[in-house]
């Protein structure tokens, strides 16, 4: 009796470490891959390979998901959409080819430009409500910037009223709704509109990312965070006509009341960063609402293009609240400027009411090294108050006989062993 009872416990143990060892196998085994020429795209630069990319996602989600590889090769696409459980990866001289061809583009109602637009253009690469995304790999992200940039030039010479969203223009990137996500390693290039736009995420970190569209390519801003918290942008090269990295929200004299489509963008990391031509390395706004804790470190401005380590606009027609603004240990050298805080107007619309108040507060920019066109310009528009503004350990060199600061209506300025020799 002892004997068979001995024998049941063994054979118990031998099938409980036989089921462990099969969930432990499971669990070990690495996701599914799809390379994307599985699914029939062609790396010519002339197929259309929309259905083709978009089938290796579904599939892979129906199976419970995995990675999406775009080997070497040039893969002419339309809009993408990924879906939860399905990363993305562009191996090294693979690059991703946004079509020319708005039709590739089937409109959505989306979020841009601090509200929600009917019918207006996708992203070449789309993400809504996706958990622990992974975008990765050495290859590009590549849009069909030019047809898009003449448009918009060619309708603004004819109109001279023309507004961005006149014209449809796709971005490269579009982060919705997404958590958990890391975006590492790509070159975005030739971006239509905005390079990469993250509206209402959190825990998403950008890293080693190169992002470069030439002098005169409009509205092509490098990172765009609208609506997030808890961001790291970290050892990226940004080199855009416009604003590198913009810190945006909802926009006019209502959106403080919208607390579901205008949420502040709040712990915002910058560091290791490298940033070329642009507006600002860092811009806050235009359209946005509520914008703190912010911090910027150990960064370099590389000339000769011209640039604004931080630049503040303050919409007219939206109540402002910028707060808790850090730079710090930041190298320059070329033509730019340490600060530009001035008013902005431009689409200005307060619906008839009276402009509305901003606050821009707890400013501190520190440990500042090189060579500057100009310290800056602090001119506030009416209903602005500002306050708590700190500069120290700045030694820097002007490129012309004078590098002077102008500011009107500030509170609290602190400055601290600072020179401009």
């Amino acid at each position: 009796m002892n004997l068979h009872i001995t024998v049941f416990k063994r054979i118990c143990v031998m099938m409980a470490l036989m089921v462990a060892t099969f969930y432990v196998a499971k669990a070990a085994a690495p996701k599914k891959e799809l390379n994307i020429k599985n699914c029939g795209a062609v790396g010519d630069s002339i197929t259309l390979n929309t259905k083709y990319i978009q089938l290796a996602i579904d599939s892979l989600f129906k199976k419970g998901g995995g990675t999406v590889v775009v080997p070497k090769g040039i893969f002419l696409t339309g809009a993408l959409y990924l879906k939860q459980g399905v990363n993305l990866r562009i191996e090294a001289d693979g690059i991703l080819k946004g079509s020319e061809n708005v039709a590739d583009y089937p409109a959505i109602d989306r979020r841009i430009e601090g509200h929600i637009e009917p019918n207006f253009c996708p992203a070449l690469i789309n993400a809504y409500s996706i958990k622990n995304l992974k975008i990765t790999g050495q290859g590009t992200i590549q849009g069909g910037g030019q047809v898009y940039w003449d448009a918009f030039r060619s309708r603004r010479k004819a109109d001279p009223k023309t507004k961005n969203l006149d014209v449809y223009r796709p971005q490269n990137l579009f982060l919705q709704d997404c958590e958990d996500a890391i975006v590492s390693g790509l070159r975005l290039r030739c971006s239509g509109f905005w390079n990469f736009h993250l509206y209402r995420c959190k825990n998403v970190m950008i890293e080693n990312l190169d992002i470069q569209t030439p002098r005169g390519a409009p509205s092509t801003d490098g990172i765009d965070v609208d609506g997030c918290n808890h961001i790291d942008i970290k050892g990226c090269y940004i080199s855009v006509d416009d604003d590198c990295i913009a810190l945006k929200g909802g926009k006019g004299p209502f959106a403080a009341n919208d607390s579901f489509h205008n949420l502040p963008t709040e712990y915002v990391n910058v560091s290791n960063c490298t940033f070329n031509l642009g507006n600002g390395a860092i811009t806050l706004g235009s359209e946005a609402t509520v914008v703190r804790h912010i911090t910027m470190r150990n960064c370099k401005l590389v000339g000769p293009a011209h640039n604004t380590i931080l630049k503040i606009k303050v919409r007219t027609d939206t109540p402002q609240t910028y707060d808790d603004i850090s730079v710090s240990d930041i190298e320059v050298n070329g033509n730019f400027n340490i600060i530009g805080l001035a008013g902005w107007s431009q689409y200005k619309d307060t619906k008839g009411l009276p402009d509305p108040p901003h606050t821009v507060s707890n400013i501190s920019i520190k440990n500042v090294t090189g060579t500057v066109a100009h310290f800056g310009d602090i001119k506030p528009p009416e209903n602005t108050t500002l306050s708590n503004f700190s500069f120290s350990n700045i030694h820097v060199k002007p490129l012309s006989a004078s590098a002077p600061i102008n500011i009107d209506g500030l509170k609290n300025f602190t400055v601290k062993d600072v020179t401009v020799e």
